[in-house]
């Protein structure tokens, strides 16, 4: 008598050994290229090359979503029952065939286990970031008489394999859930927590982590202009997942006015089906004009902040790199935003509006991350004078 499984683990099992085999290559890489160097220099690199291979994720769970291939396999793990795309050819075809335009594709099918492949990479990579973060704390000799010392704790690799893992739910219940837009938005936000957690890891898990001087009020100041952006991602994470991007077509004016016609209650209703109410009512164009509007208004207001910002670390010398990186992703989402609205949509712009919010997630962690506190009143004009006079990098709490 043949006995059927409750669940066949097959697909899963192969999706994590084709994760871990793809994370294979960038271990040995890292590996070989660092065999010379001590233990937490691997580690440290191996950190680096994860958060660069993050980096790359999101952008490619963008391209995912912009594509409409978030349902090119509408099963998870598996593609059909699969492990890839190839065993479920048949099904595909037979979907697409009896929907031409619909998000079964060929195309879309490996789009969609492409992107799972690469997080289920990544996410191989975390744990054996997590592993060698526990053993680098067991055996943290020093190198030419115990100077190599690292003081961060293992635990924040800990909370990010955590992190990674509630991830994946995520992307699962993307998938079972048929694009979700409350799963979607929150799916994208984790990715850019994901981001910060690796970024915090790097700025501050080196040898001699760089430590800059940074007035309370300054640091006040980009702490709110992270929260302003976090706020605006999640607008933005909204927007795209209702597909509200061309409820305006114009700018500065929305369907030729200052103010149209919007419906802010159903827009902001998060917990409905992709497209629907609720009550399982087709959602008002109204409703997608307030989204695009909303997100267009906190624009505004976020930009400036982060040019303000760009320019007070502007006048401090040790800050001049970071402020010039903000000051051009300031400018980059300020022109990929316009052509989204004005050029219908062109999957490059959003691409690069999507990998802009990413980079200004990126520059800001790394500002609050290397940021070493200093008297209030401390200006940057001696801060600039003593920097001069000194020629040396500040000590912790000073301007130098």
């Amino acid at each position: 008598m043949n006995v059927q499984p409750l669940y066949d683990l097959t697909p899963l099992a192969s999706l994590l050994g084709f994760g871990a085999l793809l994370a294979f290559g960038p271990l040995a890489w890292v590996y070989w290229r660092n065999r010379h160097t001590h233990p937490l220099q691997r580690l440290q690199a191996l950190r680096l090359f994860t958060l660069y291979l993050t980096f790359d994720l999101i952008l490619f769970g963008a391209f995912t979503r912009l594509t409409d291939s978030g349902l090119g396999c509408p099963d998870w793990p598996g593609c059909y029952g699969n492990t890839s795309p190839f065993g479920a050819s048949h099904a595909i075809a037979a979907a697409q065939a009896a929907m031409p335009s619909g998000p079964v594709t060929q195309a879309k099918a490996w789009i969609e286990m492409i992107h799972r492949y690469l997080a289920t990479g990544v996410g191989a990579l975390i744990v054996a970031m997590t592993v060698a973060s526990w053993l680098s704390r067991r055996k943290n000799s020093g190198v030419d008489g115990g100077s190599f010392v690292s003081g961060l704790s293992p635990w924040w690799a800990t909370a990010t394999l955590v992190w990674v893992c509630l991830q994946g739910a995520f992307g699962a219940l993307t998938v079972t859930m048929k694009l979700f837009p409350a799963i979607v938005t929150l799916h994208l936000a984790g990715a850019l927590v994901l981001l910060a957690l690796l970024c915090v890891q790097v700025v501050r898990g080196g040898a001699t982590p760089v430590r800059r001087p940074m007035s309370a009020a300054l640091h006040k100041s980009a702490g709110v202009a992270a929260a302003l952006l976090a706020v605006q991602i999640l607008l933005g994470g909204w927007v795209s997942t209702n597909y509200a991007v061309l409820a305006c077509s114009d700018f500065p004016l929305c369907q030729n006015r200052w103010w149209p016609e919007m419906n802010f209650s159903q827009g902001f209703e998060l917990w409905r089906h992709l497209g629907v109410n609720s009550e399982g009512e087709s959602i008002s164009f109204a409703a997608l004009t307030a989204i695009h509007y909303a997100h267009r208004l906190m624009a505004y207001g976020v930009l400036i902040v982060l040019a303000l910002l760009a320019w007070q670390l502007n006048r401090r010398p040790v800050w001049r790199r970071h402020s010039r990186a903000l000051a051009a992703l300031v400018g980059l989402q300020l022109a990929t935003g316009l052509s989204n609205v004005v050029l219908d949509w062109p999957l490059l712009a959003a691409l690069m509006h999507t990998g802009g919010a990413a980079a200004l997630v990126l520059v800001l962690t790394w500002t609050l991350a290397s940021a070493a506190s200093v008297a209030p009143d401390d200006s940057p004009v001696k801060a600039s004078a003593r920097a001069a006079a000194s020629c040396a990098p500040p000590e912790p709490g000073k301007f130098a």
